[in-house]
């Protein structure tokens, strides 16, 4: 045996605890960044998840959409406004959320997974009332904050064999549609849930000490230290919300919760089935 073959076998070995560990576990993927608008890390992410699902790892994704949602609503010469890394959505802009994650985005990626053999079913949070949300401030306009989340949808849908993806877009009991920040989405998810793990992919390291250094990682994190961390303004912007939802979860009783680069190759897989890891771990 070459020594190729020797470190293949070596990766194998050292994955098996972790199979074992996950199989039968549900584990809840925001998918977003960098990991979605590359094509070849978006081929490499969607084969990750599928490989995670054949081994019995029951893979829940979120996926987000901003950059396409921009980029539609420019066309349309709406101009996008955030606040608090929230976008302000009027009306006009909530039907094209809608349009775009619901339909577009969701439905493409349900695709992709079926070209590779795998039963992807495309849901949001509108489906069966699967989110309920009411609207979370005047300033932010049909940005919704999440009061409620049935998980039978997406149970049932685990049960059948298939990957649930899912579009952040809600329903109130208004009647209207509310956009919904995937990563609170996401976190909310996984807590209804009750989630082996909650997995934030992301176009950043982790939570880093000084944003402008990778090296000052933070491999590590209580939900007490990283509320302290967004008070200090160490986290802030874009991050804020993220590191937010991801106390959230870990609140709700989602065991596992982190940050990982999805920019990085096979990140997903080196987080969940090795001993290196990646990014930032909550507990």
């Amino acid at each position: 045996m070459n020594i190729t073959n020797a470190k293949k076998a070596e990766i194998l070995i050292e994955a098996l605890p972790y199979i074992k560990n996950y199989a039968g576990q549900t584990v809840v993927i925001k998918y977003g960044g960098s990991a979605m608008t590359d094509e070849s890390l978006k081929k490499t992410v969607i084969k990750d998840i599928v490989l995670l699902r054949q081994i019995g790892v029951k893979t829940v994704v979120v996926h987000g959409g901003g950059p396409e949602i921009s980029a539609t609503l420019n066309k349309m010469g709406v101009q996008t406004k955030f606040v608090n890394g929230l976008r302000v959505t009027d009306e006009e802009s909530v039907s094209v959320v809608q349009m775009v994650l619901a339909g577009k985005i969701n439905k493409d990626l349900v695709a992709l997974f079926g070209s590779m053999d795998a039963k992807a079913i495309g849901l949001c949070g509108i489906d069966g009332k699967m989110i309920e949300a009411e609207r979370l401030n005047e300033e932010l306009g049909y940005v919704g904050d999440v009061k409620k989340v049935d998980p039978k949808p997406i149970e049932d849908a685990l049960n059948d064999g298939y990957i649930p993806v899912i579009a952040p877009v809600a329903v109130g009991n208004d009647g209207k549609v509310y956009n919904i920040n995937a990563d609170t989405a996401a976190a909310r998810i996984a807590g209804a849930l009750r989630a082996k793990a909650f997995i934030n992919m992301t176009d950043e390291k982790g939570i880093l000490k000084d944003k402008d250094d990778d090296d000052s990682l933070i491999r590590e994190v209580s939900a007490s230290e990283a509320g302290e961390l967004i008070s200090e303004g160490i986290v802030s912007g874009g991050m804020m919300p993220k590191v937010r939802c991801c106390i959230d979860a870990i609140r709700r009783g989602v065991e596992k919760v982190f940050i990982i680069d999805g920019r990085e190759p096979h990140s997903l897989l080196i987080e969940v089935l090795s001993d290196e890891g990646i990014g930032t771990m909550f507990y």
